[in-house]
């Protein structure tokens, strides 16, 4: 790698809030700028080139189309980190992964759902699921989120031009709860996720806010072993009872585990 590395940012089904999230780093992200070469960025300028070491990628994978953009990412790039959670693990868009995709386009078209059985008709070819990017291509780091944390991301960015590893912590937001001395949200009669949810990144904003976690991180690597049990017990909780309350984020983990890589592509 270069002593400047050359850097692109790519969007594909997703509504670019983490891309955004970079940009108001403002003067944090000129620090950046002053170490790596930002050779494309949509949401930012106007340049492009394929000619870059870093790739980050946001959004979820919903088309053949998505598929063949990615996989040219992947050769370009020496390094691919997803950003987000629809690229890290499907996120908001996976929810409708649990649902029949004829219910799925009658809910986005209504009327004009008819249009798909018209053979004439000039569709995109989308998947009757929502993937991440580790779905079709090997990704080596992710920062996960809805949207990202401004500072997570530097941190991930610094550790690789430092050469160090960035993985993500492992232990679920109730960690961060305690060290916040927030109220637990099942105080307030809410079911909150953050037993099997991610820490590490967010610093429980969500429940430090006064609401409670949505999962917006993904799952811990295994819900099973490492929750948070001193809640669950205390409030007669399981993990399976938390996995099924709430599917905004985890339809493709659910499915696949948290720690899945690459799978088949389902069309």
């Amino acid at each position: 790698m270069t002593s400047k590395p050359k850097v692109a940012f790519f969007d594909f089904a997703g509504c670019e809030g983490d891309q955004l999230e970079i940009i108001n780093l403002e003067e944090r992200l000129l620090d950046l700028v002053e170490v790596v070469e930002v050779v494309s960025f949509r949401e930012a300028m106007s340049e492009h080139s394929d000619d870059y070491e870093i790739a980050f990628v946001e959004g979820s994978i919903t088309t053949p189309h998505d598929v063949e953009r990615l996989e040219e990412v992947r050769s370009n790039a020496d390094t691919v980190i997803a950003i987000g959670s629809c690229a890290a693990f499907g996120g908001i868009n996976s929810i409708r992964n649990e649902q029949d995709f004829e219910t799925v386009t009658e809910r986005a078209y209504g009327e004009d759902a008819a249009m798909f059985d018209d053979p004439d008709a000039e569709l995109f070819d989308s998947f009757a699921q929502a993937q991440p990017a580790k779905a079709f291509v090997e990704v080596e780091y992710e920062v996960p989120g809805c949207p990202i944390d401004g500072e997570e991301f530097i941190q991930t960015v610094t550790a690789i031009l430092q050469g160090g590893d960035p993985s993500l912590a492992n232990h679920p937001v109730c960690v961060d709860c305690k060290l916040a001395e927030n109220t637990c949200a099942f105080d307030r009669d809410e079911i909150c996720l953050g037993p099997i949810t991610r820490g590490g990144g967010c610093d429980a904003t969500c429940v430090s806010q006064g609401t409670r976690c949505w999962g917006c991180r993904g799952l811990v690597d295994n819900p099973a072993e490492d929750a948070y049990s001193e809640v669950l017990q205390e409030y007669g909780v399981t993990t399976d009872e938390l996995l099924n309350e709430f599917t905004l984020y985890w339809s493709w983990q659910r499915e696949h585990g948290p720690q899945a890589d690459m799978q088949e592509v389902e069309q």
